[in-house]
């Protein structure tokens, strides 16, 4: 199999940022300038082409992830004619909080990102967030200050701002020309000249021009610092540059490459996606400066049935290595059935082959395999290391899997996906629906693993558990739209927690004899409370033989048993650890199940003993107002039991930081467009669990119970 372009001119790569900062619009001048379309698509007309779903274009925000592959040709002055043809995988991510696991498993499959800012905005919340995790994933990343036509547009701002919410060292590779109203175009700091755009051909074309005398200072300021940043990596550029020498045109690159590579800085430009200035810039900056698969280090996995997980299988980008893939997204078409998005890191794949789906041990012929654009697809026969493609009809592959050669098996990183905060009740109007309904919201879960479906054992109810508001709306819509389910919705409810609060010993012997054989297990039990965060643990202790080997199975899972359904409410248990200290064993009577049952009991009494508590989610909430309503917002925020952390300036607005409990939040939108006229806008995340003020507490356990 001889594959069409050579893997070193891929850039697989993913469109990361805040809601609203641009990175939809960003995608769609990249789709134009690289010739995959030939109209731009507008989210404020609800004409993108990544966003496809209805929900998509009718809320002008991005739900889920979209992908598309399109080639570009490295352009300064119209195409150059010694440039090849780069193919560029793209992933266009959602912004909002409520999406975040979109841009997790986009991120981890990923080699490298464009983390779009909002010129006004600099870096916010979810920037934050989507920084953080792609410092976890060690992707690479450049970053584009898009919309600088607008009001308060503050490009040197940013780049401190960069520097001063990441941590990472900013370095500008370009500066905008300009701003506002007045933006030109940018001064290239690496060739040193203008790019500007007049033209009324939709920004396809620019000239350049020698600096203006009004902006060499500030160029040749920032070339200076760009050149210190870069000839760090590397000893005899340094060298050279202590000389007196600077780099040339083609070493400044390969220098800052290696910088951006090796995470050491983050090349930043500027532009507007809008006005259709500064694109080609960028696309040039993703075949300079970001990896190809080439470029990443050894994928590193471990043999099926490893226990201890030892990652001592490397895979890398290498058609000749046995075959590799991650599944990072499971998507319903209407036509083609269920589709497994799949990065494939190293071997090929022809139509027909059989893999091994080593997370599960289960084997997946390959029938259908094609490229995807968006919601639309190119059927393909063939795939190499470095692709990112669509598998149809895998019948046992879900989000995480490993697909790997059946001779030479592995088992990849899988991804890890938080716990849902918000939960409603949802009940079918008519039994025609409860059908639809039970395959609509399994297929939902299949494609979202953020998203949980449990039945309420007491009252029967189907159980919608989320990450926020409009998460569960947007499920709830698709219910109605994609599978035609009508159904009666109940109010959100808050995801709460239990923990204990101190450790205690506590002992419990299970005994039953009613004639035959009994049941008996005694155990000794310390319960002990963890940090934040740690989640559960268990420990034997048992040395002498005072509890069999073959019996602490049935210990740890009576432990486990329990952590469903806490003392308190009945809300799962969180952050402790078990340590098994003695117990005593009966040589005829005892078994698995004897113990498993002492130990169930053991905890239920102990943890009564060990001061449970009630734990709700806090979340962090920013409101960006104009600063005449910031004291009725601080104050209503106080009223919601929030804690403000503080404030600063934002542009010409205020941003104000507060931990708040989610219980307080529901319906918060409709407050703040009321105090503020509709000018203020918030987000929020969940950040960690607190516990309950004891007033509020019982009333919970109260409604609970």
């Amino acid at each position: 199999m001889a594959r069409d372009y050579p893997i070193e001119l891929y850039r697989n790569f993913g469109i990361i940022a805040h809601i609203d900062a641009g990175k939809t619009t960003c995608s769609e001048r990249i789709l134009f300038y690289t010739g995959k379309n030939h109209v731009m698509g507008e989210t404020h007309d609800g004409a993108g082409t990544m966003d496809w779903m209805e929900q998509e274009q009718e809320r002008g925000i991005t739900i889920t992830s979209a992908a598309t592959t399109t080639f570009w040709e490295r352009t300064e002055n119209g195409k150059e004619p010694d440039s090849p043809k780069h193919r560029m995988n793209i992933i266009d991510t959602p912004g909002h909080v409520d999406f975040t696991i979109e841009v997790e498993r986009s991120l981890a499959v990923l080699d490298g990102a464009v983390t779009v800012l909002d010129g006004n905005a600099g870096v916010e919340p979810q920037t934050e967030t989507v920084w953080r995790q792609a410092d976890r994933y060690k992707v690479p990343r450049v970053v584009f200050v898009n919309k600088m036509d607008k009001i308060g547009a503050d490009y040197l701002n940013c780049v401190r701002m960069i520097e001063d919410r990441t941590g990472a060292t900013a370095v500008p590779i370009n500066l905008p020309i300009g701003s506002e109203s007045a933006l030109e175009g940018i001064v290239d700091l690496v060739t040193m000249e203008e790019w500007l755009w007049h033209g009324d051909d939709l920004g396809a074309s620019w000239e350049k021009a020698p600096i203006r005398a009004e902006m060499q200072d500030l160029a040749d300021e920032w070339r200076s610092k760009l050149i210190e940043a870069a000839v760090e990596m590397d000893d005899d550029a340094m060298m050279e540059y202590l000389d007196g020498n600077e780099p040339d045109v083609p070493t400044l690159r390969k220098l800052i490459r290696k910088g951006c590579l090796d995470l050491k800085f983050v090349p930043v430009l500027g532009g507007s996606a809008f006005k259709n200035k500064g694109m080609q810039p960028l696309l040039n900056a993703v075949v300079d400066y970001l990896p190809s698969p080439k470029d990443v280090v050894d994928y590193m996995g471990f043999a099926p049935g490893d226990e201890e997980e030892v990652r001592n299988i490397a895979r890398r980008a290498d058609d000749d290595m046995p075959f590799s893939g991650l599944a990072f997204k499971i998507m319903n078409d209407p036509y083609m059935g269920t589709l497994t998005f799949t990065r494939i890191y190293s071997g090929t794949l022809e139509k027909g082959d059989t893999l091994m789906n080593t997370t599960k041990g289960n084997k997946e012929r390959i029938g259908r395999m094609v490229m995807m654009h968006s919601n639309k697809q190119e059927e393909i026969t063939e795939a190499y290391a470095g692709d990112i493609i669509a598998l149809a009809g895998l019948k046992n592959t879900t989000t995480g899997d490993t697909l790997s050669d059946e001779k030479q098996q592995v088992v990849l990183e899988t991804m890890s996906f938080p716990d849902p905060v918000i939960e409603i009740a949802v009940e079918p109007k008519t039994k025609a629906d409860q059908e639809k309904m039970s395959m609509g919201l399994q297929r939902l879960a299949a494609e979202d693993p953020s998203f949980r479906v449990e039945t309420d054992l007491e009252s029967g109810q189907t159980i919608m558990k989320g990450m926020g508001e409009l998460h569960l709306d947007i499920l709830i819509d698709r219910l109605k739209r994609e599978f035609k389910v009508e159904a009666n919705i109940g109010a959100p409810q808050v995801a709460y927690r239990e923990t204990i609060g101190h450790a205690v010993e506590h002992t419990y012997t299970h005994k039953k004899q009613s004639g035959g054989s009994g049941q008996f297990g005694e155990v000794k039990l310390n319960i002990m409370p963890t940090e934040p965060g740690e989640g559960y643990s268990f420990e034997s202790l048992i040395v002498g033989g005072a509890v069999p080997k073959e019996y602490i199975p049935g210990v740890e899972k009576g432990i486990q048993s329990v952590m469903d359904s806490g003392p308190l409410a009945g809300f799962p248990v969180i952050d402790f650890k078990v340590q098994l200290l003695d117990g005593k064993f009966h040589d005829v009577d005892s078994s698995v199940l004897a113990f498993e049952i002492a130990a169930r009991m053991c905890m239920r009494e102990g943890m009564k003993k060990a001061g449970a508590k009630l734990l709700e989610p806090i979340m962090k909430v920013e409101v960006i107002t104009p600063e005449e309503y910031t004291g009725g917002i601080i104050g209503d925020l106080t009223s919601r039991r929030g804690q403000v952390q503080g404030q600063d300036t934002r542009g010409n607005a205020i941003a104000i930081d507060a931990f708040v409990p989610l219980a307080n939040m529901f319906g918060y939108i409709n407050n703040l467009r009321s105090m503020s006229s509709g000018r203020a806008n918030f987000t929020m995340q969940f950040d960690h669990y607190d516990p309950v003020p004891s007033n509020i507490s019982q009333e919970i356990q109260e409604k609970f119970a």
